[in-house]
């Protein structure tokens, strides 16, 4: 196998648009020919827009786009922008008088990182569609990933920042991409060596506490768990799948979220992936869903390794021995 950058597959381009002054932003992907989408959500508190489209019994058989975004619930709107991107260009569902682009939307929470009041909107959105025009890339501080952070089981106050991370693995000519935005409660772990990456602070926020234990710790008190996260991410593959398929590799795909973020899957999480059929490459379930998986792990671990220190919020580089 190796490895190759997933803003160079084809048939699909990727945009991002952000806010850095109020730490918040947006990343679209889009396949303008339309492709079969599955998701698979495991998160008790995901924010999300059109993810029953992806039900194997909707009669929609493709997506045109899948929106990352910032801004909590408030950031479903800016799915009107990639919309309209589309919709000027003839690319969606026919009816009679327009073109419906579908557009499959899942945001973080970022709200308490800048500034509250300002959230993604259709603008903002629009500007990603442009953006992923210019093969722009990008990973860690960009797009979606503005003001992700991580380790937030007491609050902002012991947290770190995170950010977008992305992966992409070849075997023979199946293709098998991820990108990810890591917002996570819990902390993120090397899923090649199990070392903690980044995660919760102690009140000094000089050394790593365990949220794992920190969380049993509180098992009698009924903890208020911060609720302030969530982690979305996609797959892409150029494998030739049908919808159902596809939310099988979504479901395996969690896998890489299981493997480098503990605790995963909280009821404060939302946590979300999808999975996109964007080729004809011939290829069996179980082999591209466990290379989503993997491919999914460390686009994690690339979401924290190229996040830089802001908004007075260390990173994992600020660790590195």
């Amino acid at each position: 196998m190796k490895e190759f950058s997933i803003y160079e597959m084809e048939n699909i381009k990727i945009g991002h648009a952000q806010d850095e002054e109020n730490a918040t932003g947006c990343t679209v992907i889009l396949c303008e020919k339309g492709a079969p989408t599955g998701v698979d959500v495991r998160g008790g508190g995901p924010a999300s827009r059109e993810t029953e489209l992806l039900n194997p019994v909707a009669a929609s058989e493709e997506i045109h786009g899948i929106l990352l975004s910032g801004g909590s619930a408030f950031g479903l709107d800016a799915a009107g922008g990639a919309m309209e991107y589309l919709e000027e260009r003839g690319i969606g569902h026919k009816v009679a008088m327009t073109v419906v682009p579908l557009i499959c939307t899942s945001c973080i929470f970022d709200l308490g990182v800048g500034n509250y009041k300002v959230r993604p909107n259709k603008e903002m959105a629009y500007r990603a569609c442009e953006n992923a025009q210019k093969s722009q890339g990008g990973e860690g501080n960009i797009g979606a990933g503005m003001g992700a952070t991580v380790g937030k089981l007491y609050g902002p106050g012991q947290m770190m920042k995170a950010g977008i991370g992305t992966y992409g693995l070849e075997l023979g000519e199946l293709k098998v991409g991820a990108i990810v935005v890591v917002n996570a409660l819990g902390d993120i772990y090397d899923p090649e060596n199990g070392k903690k990456l980044a995660g919760l602070l102690d009140k000094q926020g000089n050394e790593f506490l365990d949220s794992e234990e920190e969380l049993y710790k509180m098992f009698a008190s009924k903890p208020s768990l911060f609720p302030g996260n969530t982690t979305i991410g996609a797959v892409i593959t150029n494998g030739k799948f049908k919808k159902y398929q596809m939310k099988k590799i979504a479901a395996m795909a969690q896998n890489g979220y299981a493997r480098t973020i503990r605790p995963v899957h909280t009821s404060r999480d939302g946590d979300s992936v999808y999975a996109m059929s964007v080729g004809d490459i011939e290829a069996d379930v179980d082999v591209t869903g466990t290379l989503a998986a993997k491919v999914m792990a460390m686009a994690i671990k690339k979401a924290v390794m190229s996040t830089e220190s802001i908004y007075g919020l260390k990173c994992a580089k600020d660790f590195l021995s």
